[in-house]
């Protein structure tokens, strides 16, 4: 185990945060680790029967357009069932009358805090989507074989997206 020696406060942003911390290794000697610090966020697996629920944006880290499932990022302290509620309508447009958490998982555990918790969702009704002035987001039904096809031929790229899809199958069984 690694002991924190230090830490300091290197950048504070609206989404992340970044800390250099100074640690002792379990050798003696001194490491720095540079640490991204997010709220944590949540996925969400939308169900309309044998159909996923997938948004298309453009996504400037990645330099394109991406194949997602709905996600988005916890508010400070809000519960993440209540915000995969939230982010489901406000970037698809759907409410569920079903929602449960499958699992919890660590984005990059190497470097960053971040947590995501993925839910599913099922028995959806369609309203209006209610996106946040920056987001334009394109909305698709897609057939859950043609997901996977779409994970194996490296269209959908995105992790959560991957973890969702392939632990949707194994909850589908």
């Amino acid at each position: 185990m690694e002991e924190l020696i230090k830490s300091e406060l290197v950048y504070s942003g609206k989404l992340i945060k970044v800390r250099l911390d100074e640690v002792k290794l379990p050798n003696g000697k001194i490491s720095k680790r540079e640490i991204v610090v997010h709220r944590g966020a949540v996925a969400i697996l939308a169900l309309d029967n044998n159909n996923i629920i997938l948004i298309r944006q453009y996504r400037h880290a990645a330099g394109k357009f991406m194949w997602e499932i709905p996600a988005g990022t916890l508010e400070e302290g809000e519960d993440p069932l209540e915000c995969a509620k939230r982010e489901l309508l406000e970037e698809t447009g759907y409410v569920a009358n079903k929602i449960e958490k499958l699992i919890q998982f660590y984005v990059a555990v190497g470097y960053c805090t971040e947590i995501i918790h993925l839910f599913i969702a099922r028995e959806l009704k369609k309203l209006s989507q209610k996106t946040e002035e920056d987001e334009f987001i394109n909305v698709y039904s897609i057939p859950i074989d043609k997901a996977l096809e779409m994970i194996k031929n490296n269209e959908i790229e995105d992790a959560k997206t991957i973890i969702g899809i392939l632990m949707m199958k194994n909850v589908l069984r």
